[in-house]
């Protein structure tokens, strides 16, 4: 999400120094309450040397990648393979690529070109759906200019959505529209995709067939909505937002639209049915909450999260859980310093997830697997 580059988010998402305070979140139910921080030292699980003693929903932890900075790494319908994306290779930025589940075959399957995003598989595994800007041309889109204060992430216009063949090959544009089109997901039937577009004027939601007809607007609130994941069962989409409160903060955001720009330092999870209706807000938590995807059973949303550290304005991202209700907040990852992304097997056994353990150089972020203990 690299017109809202998660990538950017993994690395960078903390407040610069003298930066004001964020607004208050609203009252949290009590199962919210910020937990007390656990001491830093990694805690090694006894013949799970990558697995922190306290990580106990997770059992044969199992890292995959081990060069480059990687992100958003998704499951192929079959469970035998994964697609993820990196910065490897002598690219610049955000590259697509394919690998088996057990990291064997890494291969690139987007042009090199440009930056992509949100990789997924289509039904059957045999293709690919991924945005890029690469059809906006060969180079990174530009970075942001710095503003003392402010983190903010570059909304490219010149991202777009493809598929193409599981190999890269037979690359075709999927609903090209003006401004920003990216973070695609597939129901698990197949038959819907999800994705975040600018199409309507702001950054929405929206849903179409897997044959790109039937398009509709699922979300029409000010302000930024993305990163949207189905339920198992089709009947839920969970996702990330976060929308400005009074108009000056309306005015602010439509402003820094714009300009192509959104600032990312609060976001909150919600739940909708799949038709769009009863949206409500699940997390009230302080900093970012964001990558949710419901857990195996459909009971629960895993997802990411900094509230814990320094009041979430620190750069520690952990995987939590939370049930449906907002009850139940439960710490997953306890190591790594950055843990996101998280998305399960098709089975249901295994999690796939991108941390910063074990990370050989600064800002390496990898994916990994494990068991799921439920």
């Amino acid at each position: 999400m690299k017109g809202l580059a998660l990538t950017a988010l993994a690395m960078v998402l903390v407040p610069q120094e003298g930066a004001p305070k964020p607004n208050p979140p609203a009252a949290a139910p009590s199962a919210q309450t910020l937990p007390a921080m656990a001491p830093n030292p990694f805690q090694p699980a006894s013949g799970d040397p990558l697995r922190d003693a306290r990580e106990t929903r997770l059992r044969g932890v199992a890292k995959l990648t081990s060069t480059g900075s990687n992100a958003e790494a998704y499951w192929s319908p079959d469970g035998k393979r994964i697609i993820f994306q990196s910065t490897r290779d002598g690219h610049a930025c955000d590259q697509q690529y394919v690998m088996g589940a057990d990291g064997s075959g890494q291969t690139l399957v987007s042009t090199g070109k440009g930056r992509t995003t949100c990789g997924y598989f289509l039904p059957g595994g045999r293709r690919l759906l991924f945005a890029s800007t690469h059809g906006d041309g060969p180079e990174c889109p530009a970075a942001p200019p710095f503003t003392p204060g402010t983190y903010r992430w570059p909304v490219s216009p010149g991202y777009d959505l493809y598929t193409a063949k599981a190999d890269g090959t037979d690359l075709k544009p999927f609903l090209p529209s003006p401004g920003y089109d990216a973070e695609a997901t597939v129901s698990a039937d197949g038959k819907w995709i999800i994705f975040t577009s600018e199409r309507s004027g702001d950054i929405d939601l929206w849903k179409v067939r897997t044959d790109g007809k039937d398009l509709r607007q699922l979300t029409r609130e000010v302000g930024y909505d993305g990163g949207a994941f189905f339920s198992h069962d089709g009947k839920r989409i969970v996702w990330r937002t976060n929308y400005p409160k009074g108009p000056e903060a309306v005015a602010k955001y439509q402003d820094l639209l714009k300009q192509h720009l959104v600032e990312p330092m609060e976001m909150d999870i919600w739940v909708m049915d799949a038709d769009g209706s009863n949206k409500r807000q699940l997390t009230r938590l302080k900093g970012a909450a964001f990558a949710p995807v419901f857990t195996p059973d459909d009971k629960a949303i895993v997802f990411a999260s900094n509230h814990h550290d320094r009041e979430g304005k620190g750069r520690n991202f952990d995987l939590w859980k939370v049930n449906l209700d907002g009850g139940g907040l439960e710490r997953l990852t306890w190591t790594g310093t950055f843990n996101s992304f998280a998305h399960f097997s098709p089975d249901g056994r295994k999690l796939l997830w991108v941390s910063g353990r074990e990370a050989a150089a600064p800002r390496q972020f990898n994916v990994f697997t494990a068991d799921w203990m439920p």
